[in-house]
């Protein structure tokens, strides 16, 4: 990434904001349910209140953890062609998470289901721009709650190769998937804990409050060196102050809270500060996202996040319930606000609707489209004799063109890029084709990827324990529920 961040505030604001959530951290504190957290804190130095679960931070304890964790690290995936460097000046993509509904092949809107789980899938393996699976990219509650960990990580690992990310849903659950990890990149124990191979976002239950599988998935992770993208929810005028100043102060101190306790676990774990501090609809109350307000949080938080020389997460989102206009400005802000405010890890990177509540393909290819707009702003331009093309330009002289010259047609089938979507056709050859508009396209792209898609391949050693492993752990019952 060659552009510079933007700075929306001053050196001086961000200082203001760091101590502003110091003081929040150390006067009001958060209440962290997890009896096992508040010990881990209380003997790292936090004053902790037993009667109220709160846990109060010396700033001194928060300064000093926050200097162990790791400025970059690498993700690994199964395929070491897709491992990905987080942090620095890297950029990460990763798909629409957690959607509790999705768009089918139809166009009909469906409660998630293994089905639209695994189209997703297999759409996100078939783009290249996409570098990890950013959670369920729609929620297969069609699997038992018990054992839908187990099946739906199978299913990531065995329809894609890219990086893999564990919900935070209860120490066996990470267990589970860290094995399924460990097995699938065909290494041992060690090599896990020298090498992170799967990611976990924490939220925190805005405002200030920190609950018990989180932590315990937080503890778990710390404990194998595998990296938490500690991200606080909140959203001006509902879990977080209606200012802007005031949300992202609360943001801060959630986030550093969360990445102390996990330095305060095992010194050195790979952490990300993670932003999605966004606003509400006042009249409704709805989330809305890329909004003004959403862009300059996503820029400030990278400030912060670089304040203290950590990975920062952000992400495209948008509100809009259809593949319409509202769909591709909000995510364009969005991704503007994430990029220029230096995001590392993009969750919600491609697929996410409706303010998160559905994931939709259609979506997942305009919004791969963007992101390879993006990355192709981001390439630096090549400066040399040779692409200053003088020759050239005296060879063709005053008035004439360049479509003929040797210069040109050496380059010309990768000088630009090439978007998948859009039609630049003039109105008359467009109408002459049928009058194509973006949705329709992109359901046409969306069935021929999914039709083209081969799952990568897997070493039948791997794939035999892998199956072994599944097989024992459903038979087992995977975790104990209430339902």
């Amino acid at each position: 990434m060659r552009l510079n961040h933007t700075e929306v505030i001053s050196a001086d604001e961000v200082e203001s904001i760091h101590e502003a959530s110091l003081t929040i951290l150390e006067r009001i504190g958060m209440e962290f349910f997890c009896p096992e957290a508040r010990s881990i804190m209380r003997e790292a130095g936090a004053n902790v209140d037993e009667s109220t679960m709160r846990v109060r931070f010396p700033r001194e304890l928060v300064l000093e953890r926050m200097k162990t964790v790791p400025s970059e690290f690498t993700l690994h995936s199964r395929n070491p062609d897709r491992h990905i460097r987080i942090g620095g000046r890297w950029v990460a993509y990763g798909t629409v998470g957690s959607a509790p509904h999705y768009m089918d092949r139809e166009g009909v809107r469906r409660t998630g289901d293994r089905e639209g789980f695994r189209d997703l899938l297999r759409l996100a393996q078939s783009l290249n721009t996409i570098h990890f699976i950013g959670g369920y990219p729609v929620e297969p509650v069609d699997l038992h709650h018990s054992v839908r960990h187990i099946e739906a990580a199978n299913d990531v690992l065995t329809l894609t190769d890219k990086g893999l990310h564990c919900y935070s849903l209860g120490r066996q659950r990470n267990r589970d998937i860290l094995e399924m990890a460990r097995i699938a990149r065909g290494i041992d124990e060690a090599t896990l804990l020298r090498e992170p191979s799967v990611f976990s976002v924490v939220n925190s239950n805005s405002p200030l409050r920190l609950d018990t599988p989180m932590s315990q998935g937080m503890i778990e992770f710390a404990r194998h060196n595998q990296p938490i993208v500690m991200t606080p929810f909140t959203l001006a005028g509902a879990m977080a102050p209606i200012t802007l100043a005031g949300a992202l102060a609360q943001q801060n101190a959630e986030a550093l809270a969360g990445i102390t306790m996990l330095q305060c676990i095992n010194p050195g774990t790979p952490a990300v500060y993670g932003g999605f501090t966004s606003n509400v609809d006042m009249q409704s109350g709805a989330p809305a996202f890329g909004t003004p307000e959403y862009v300059r949080t996503a820029m400030i938080g990278g400030q912060l996040a670089r304040r203290y020389n950590v990975p920062y997460r952000s992400s495209n989102v948008c509100a809009a319930n259809a593949l319409d206009a509202q769909a591709a400005y909000e995510s364009v802000f969005a991704l503007w606000g994430c990029v220029m405010g230096g995001v590392n890890m993009m969750m919600h990177g491609a697929g996410w609707m409706e303010g998160g509540l559905h994931a939709s393909m259609e979506k997942m290819l305009l919004d791969a489209d963007l992101l390879q707009m993006v990355t192709t702003i981001l390439e630096p331009v090549v400066i040399s004799d040779e692409t200053f093309a003088i020759d050239t330009i005296e060879s063709v002289g005053p008035g004439g063109h360049f479509f003929g010259t040797q210069h040109t047609q050496d380059r010309f089938r990768n000088a630009f890029y090439k978007p998948m979507l859009s039609d630049w056709r003039n109105y008359e050859a467009w109408q002459e084709g049928g009058s194509p508009q973006v949705p329709d396209k992109a359901k046409q792209l969306v069935t021929q990827f999914l039709q083209a898609y081969e799952p990568p391949v897997m070493d039948s050693a791997v794939r035999e324990e892998l199956d072994a492993f599944v097989a024992r752990r459903v038979a087992e019952g995977g975790v104990a529920t209430d339902y």
